[in-house]
């Protein structure tokens, strides 16, 4: 190849990559809930620079096993028949973003050589009827399951509406009382992210 050849196919290459930049920023993200996710969950790594405080390390603690639920949640109506279809697209983009998030928080815990504080660490589905804001009650999650199809696409998403609720509730006093980059970088996000979501799940339900 020539010289003047090799010089147009760079050309050529570096204008697509920028276009397709370019379009991936100008894309929408209403359907495309992992889309937020990508650039937190690119690193495992947090910022060494700043030691997290009891907040930080309380906020992963829990918000671990609080996206568990959400995936199994997920998982239970993944597993129906008869379930809409946009239900089960939700459902899907939530258990893509959500698993690779507990993946992150893990390895944070991990590097911050931190355990969470006892009573911390798992969801004990508390008897809130419709479920409490930081998980889902053992009568919620059994209804899910042994819900038929139809009826568990509206269950999902009222269980979800209120899950969601609790986890921007525990991201938004992390903003207040953490300080490590990291965890106020993504607590930002699963507010942005969540409650985009629980408007599109209200308006499925509402259709």
């Amino acid at each position: 190849m020539t010289t003047n050849a090799m010089r147009r196919a760079l050309a050529g290459a570096l204008t697509f990559a920028v276009a397709a930049t370019l379009t991936a920023c100008a894309m929408p993200s209403d359907m495309d809930m992992s889309a937020g996710n990508s650039d937190r969950t690119a690193s495992s790594a947090p910022d060494a620079s700043v030691e997290p405080n009891n907040a930080d390390v309380m906020f992963v603690g829990m918000m671990i096993p609080h996206h568990e639920e959400a995936v199994e949640m997920a998982d239970m109506l993944l597993e129906k028949d008869g379930v809409e279809s946009e239900v089960i697209e939700l459902a899907e983009a939530i258990k893509a973003a959500q698993e690779p998030e507990i993946e992150l928080m893990e390895s944070w815990l991990e590097e911050w050589d931190s355990m969470p504080a006892e009573g911390m660490g798992g969801m004990d589905h508390g008897d809130s009827g419709m479920g409490s804001m930081m998980g889902m009650s053992e009568e919620d999650m059994q209804a899910l399951e042994e819900a038929p199809g139809p009826e568990a696409g509206d269950l999902f998403l009222e269980l979800m509406i209120v899950h969601h609720e609790g986890a921007i509730v525990m991201a938004q006093d992390v903003l207040d009382d953490g300080r490590h980059p990291d965890v106020l970088d993504l607590a930002t996000q699963i507010i942005s992210d969540q409650a985009a979501e629980i408007e599109l799940m209200r308006s499925m339900l509402d259709s």
